[in-house]
C-alpha cells in the first residue's frame, strides 16, 4: 500500500492523469491505475521506470511514507534531488573498530572493488576485508582506502590505493575537490569533482588526464562521497615540472642570457677603451 500512496501522491504533484502517466510509462491506464490501488504490484522494470519517471530512489519510493513528507522535500523532488544531499538522513555508515573501539581503515581490495556498491553497507562483506590504521589521521573522522584502476588520474597510477575521509553532507563539497565518487551505475570512480547540486543537481566528474572527457552524475544515482586524503603507491610518480615551473626556468634562463651579453658588452667595451 505504501507504493500505491506514493505512486497516487507523486502523480498529484505532477498534476498530471492517470491516463497521461499511463501514456508517459508506456502502460495501459488500467494496469497503472492496479498499481495505484494495490491491486496489482509492478515488476522490476516498471519500478524502475517509475522511479525514473519520478525522480525518486527506489528504496524511498518502496518503503518511505510521502505523506509525511515536507514541503521542502517535495520540492527537492520537484527540482530532481531527492537525495539527501546534506546529510541529515544518510544511511548509518558501517565501520570497523578495534579492540579499543577505535576506527579502522578498511582497505576494498581489487578482487572486492566489483561488490562494493552492493555490500558498502553489509557487516559481513567489510568485516573480512583487511584494515589498517594511520596515527596522522584524525580519529573523529571516518576514512576508507580504495583500489584505482586505469591512467585517468595522474600522478596516481594504476595499482595505487586513494585513502579518503567519508563526507555526509554533500552540498558542503567544494569544486576542484579530488574525490572517490561511488555510484549506482560506474562503482568506484577517483575524479575531480566539481559541485553543481544547486543548478545541476549533478557532480561533473573530470580526469587529469586529458584524455578523458568530464561527465556528469546525477545526484540520485550516488551512493558515497570520499573526499581525498592521500594515496599509497607502489611505483613513485614521474618527474615533471610544471607549467609555472617551466616558465619560471625560461625566466631565469633569459635573465642569465642578458646578464653575460651585458657582460661581454662591458669588458668588450673596456678593451676597446
Amino acid at each position: 500500500m505504501v507504493l500505491g500512496n506514493n505512486m497516487k501522491l507523486l502523480r498529484k504533484n505532477k498534476k498530471k492523469s492517470q491516463e497521461e502517466v499511463a501514456v508517459d510509462l508506456g502502460l495501459t491506464r488500467s494496469s497503472y491505475s492496479g498499481y495505484e490501488n494495490g491491486i496489482a504490484e509492478p515488476g522490476l522494470d516498471t519500478l524502475v521506470a517509475l522511479g525514473n519517471y519520478y525522480s525518486v530512489p527506489l528504496d524511498q519510493l518502496l518503503t518511505r511514507d510521502f505523506a509525511t513528507l515536507s514541503e521542502l522535500e517535495w520540492q527537492s523532488i520537484e527540482t530532481g534531488v531527492f537525495a539527501d544531499v546534506n546529510g541529515k538522513r544518510l544511511r548509518v555508515l558501517t565501520s570497523m573498530v578495534n579492540e579499543h573501539d577505535d576506527e579502522l581503515i578498511e582497505l576494498i581490495p581489487q578482487q572486492a572493488r566489483a561488490g562494493y556498491t552492493v555490500g558498502y553497507s553489509d557487516p559481513d562483506y567489510l568485516k573480512v576485508l583487511p584494515t589498517f590504521s594511520l596515527p596522522f589521521l584524525s580519529k573523529n573522522r571516518k576514512y576508507r582506502s580504495f583500489p584505482i584502476i586505469g591512467d585517468s588520474m595522474p600522478p596516481v597510477d594504476e595499482g595505487s590505493y586513494v585513502i579518503g575521509e567519508y563526507l555526509q553532507n554533500w552540498a558542503s563539497l567544494r569544486s576542484t575537490t579530488p574525490c572517490i565518487v561511488v555510484t549506482k551505475d560506474d562503482g568506484i570512480v577517483f575524479k575531480i569533482v566539481n559541485n553543481y547540486i544547486s543548478t545541476q543537481q549533478s557532480f561533473e566528474l573530470c580526469s587529469t588526464n586529458p584524455m578523458y572527457q568530464p561527465y556528469f552524475v546525477h545526484i540520485n544515482d550516488v551512493l558515497e562521497v570520499w573526499k581525498f586524503v592521500n594515496y599509497i603507491s607502489p611505483t613513485l610518480p614521474e618527474m615533471r615540472i610544471d607549467d609555472h615551473q617551466l616558465s619560471k626556468s625560461i625566466q631565469d634562463l633569459q635573465r642569465e642570457v642578458l646578464d653575460l651579453k651585458r657582460t661581454i658588452t662591458g669588458e668588450s667595451n673596456t678593451a676597446r677603451n
